[in-house]
This record gives C-alpha cells, structure tokens and sequence, in this order.
C-alpha cells in the first residue's frame, strides 16, 4: 500500500469529473484535494484516468508518500477525514 495527495485544477465545468472518479480511492478532503492509502495497481488506474481525463490547461499533482506515518498533517478548524463527524 502506499499513501497519496492528490490535487487537481481543473475548468470549474469539468471538476466533477475527477471528483466523482477520485471518490472511488480516495478521501475528499478540500475542493480539489483528496489523500488515501491505495494498492499499487489502484495508483497506476489514478494515473491512466488523470491523464486521459486532462485538458490542456488543466493539471494533477499526485504526491506519493510511503505511508500515512511519514505525513505530518495538521488540520485548522474541522477535520474532513474525522468520522466521528458521520452517523
């Protein structure tokens, strides 16, 4: 498994296609921000689709960590990824 932040820019027309593609794999964090822990292969499908899916003008980072442990993440004001917020 290995932990990633994935962030992209996009025509504002044309986010729900990433967003709707990302929630799949990953947590949403921000507008445009997601992170997770993914297989090998479940990465490699994120890279196909983000590029076939990008326009010119539009971008996708993909920041690759080798695990959530090596991430520090500090989260002002209420934190997406907190399920106790969930029933």
């Amino acid at each position: 498994m290995v932990y990633i932040i994935v962030v992209y820019d996009m025509q504002a027309d044309r986010t729900r296609l990433m967003l709707n593609f990302l929630r799949r794999y990953l947590t949403h964090v921000q507008n445009s921000v997601f992170e997770g822990e993914v297989t090998e292969g479940d990465l490699e499908t994120i890279r196909n689709h983000v590029q076939t899916t990008l326009k010119p003008d539009e971008s996708t980072i993909i920041y690759r960590v080798g695990s959530e442990k090596y991430v520090d993440r500090t989260v002002v004001g209420d934190d997406p990824t907190d399920e106790s917020r969930f029933l």
